[in-house]
């Protein structure tokens, strides 16, 4: 039997134990629900006592059958008090969130981390860290790459401008117009997406919020006059965008081949989408999204499998980049 089996099934006793913490749980009902023999059961519970799990059997129910419990005082004292399988979810969850975690917060994730285990056992954590061999994480392939402590600081300056509403000047490099320029901003928000931080600032010399990549800051300095925000931001961040953008919805319908309709049609691509089945085995997809480069780059990397049926514009803007990349294969 694989190892990996073997853990998987420890941890859903262990999830199994505290759910019925009121009641207790059999050594026969957790082997009814692991599909095991109640001999494979009491090897796993005495691998988790082993291991430092606060486990213990208790026979004061009405009916006098044994039932396995969780002591809940053992974490009282750490993270508000955590149950037993919410500090391991936490301590387990850190693959996900490192995978995830900005640059510049990388080192407090880290340490924050480090804390949690402080209040596991070293056994505990060895059984832990056995789980991440069956749920692994790929690092975001646009992730920018580790921050200097220059930025480190940058990104110190700039969260202090967001929490304090402090107006500050920036100096930013243009990827789009490739020039240097210094603005007078309002910080709103520090926003993580696609791997990169960003600054969503409202710039007072064009009236509205703009989008600043932190990689491209090569100054942020803090002023004493504060501001008053004069735009109320939505709560995620670039709602109307598959990538990074701001702009205002459109309405967009793509229909797919189906060839990939099945892999369309299994996602959610974004909160808006509806998606319907068409004659032949296809799908069609709305959104209300923004017409920016991510929109262009999804639809494009389906090939010949996507066809723009509306707006116009977004279907000619596709159509005129296939044309251009065709000329490049052709002699």
């Amino acid at each position: 039997m694989p190892r990996n089996a073997e853990v998987i099934r420890q941890w859903t006793i262990l999830r199994e134990i505290e759910r019925a913490r009121a009641t207790g749980v059999t050594i026969d009902e957790l082997a009814a629900r692991c599909g095991v023999t109640t001999r494979t059961i009491r090897r796993d519970l005495q691998a988790l006592e082993e291991a430092g799990f606060p486990l213990f059997d208790d026979r004061t129910h009405d009916d006098g059958r044994t039932r396995w419990r969780v002591n809940g005082q053992a974490f009282k004292g750490l993270a508000a008090g955590l149950t037993v399988s919410e500090l391991c979810a936490l301590y387990f969850s850190r693959t996900l969130v490192e995978s995830l975690s900005g640059t510049p917060f990388r080192d407090d994730v880290e340490s924050a981390f480090e804390k949690l285990a402080s209040g596991l056992t070293p056994h505990m954590r060895q059984f832990l860290d056995q789980l991440p061999r069956v749920l692994a994480t790929k690092a975001d392939p646009m992730r920018r790459r580790g921050a200097d402590a220059a930025q480190q600081r940058l990104v110190a300056r700039a969260l202090e401008a967001t929490l304090r509403q402090r107006q500050a000047t920036i100096t930013y490099h243009s990827k789009s117009s490739d020039r240097t320029k210094t603005y007078l901003v309002h910080p709103y928000r520090l926003a993580y997406a696609q791997g990169g931080l960003y600054l969503l600032a409202y710039v007072p010399e064009y009236g509205e919020v703009r989008t600043f990549a932190v990689e491209r800051l090569q100054d942020l300095s803090l002023l004493e006059e504060r501001f008053t925000p004069i735009e109320e931001l939505p709560d995620a961040a670039f709602p109307h965008s598959l990538g990074v953008h701001s702009g205002p919805p459109e309405r967009v319908e793509i229909a797919f081949e189906p060839a990939v309709a099945d892999y369309v049609r299994a996602r959610e691509w974004h909160p808006s989408q509806q998606v319907r089945d068409t004659e032949g085995g296809g799908v069609v997809v709305t959104l209300d999204v923004c017409l920016d480069r991510a929109l262009q780059s999804w639809i494009l990397s389906f090939g010949p499998f996507a066809r723009v049926l509306s707006p116009d514009r977004l279907s000619r803007d596709i159509a005129a980049q296939l044309d251009e990349a065709r000329s490049r294969y052709v002699s």
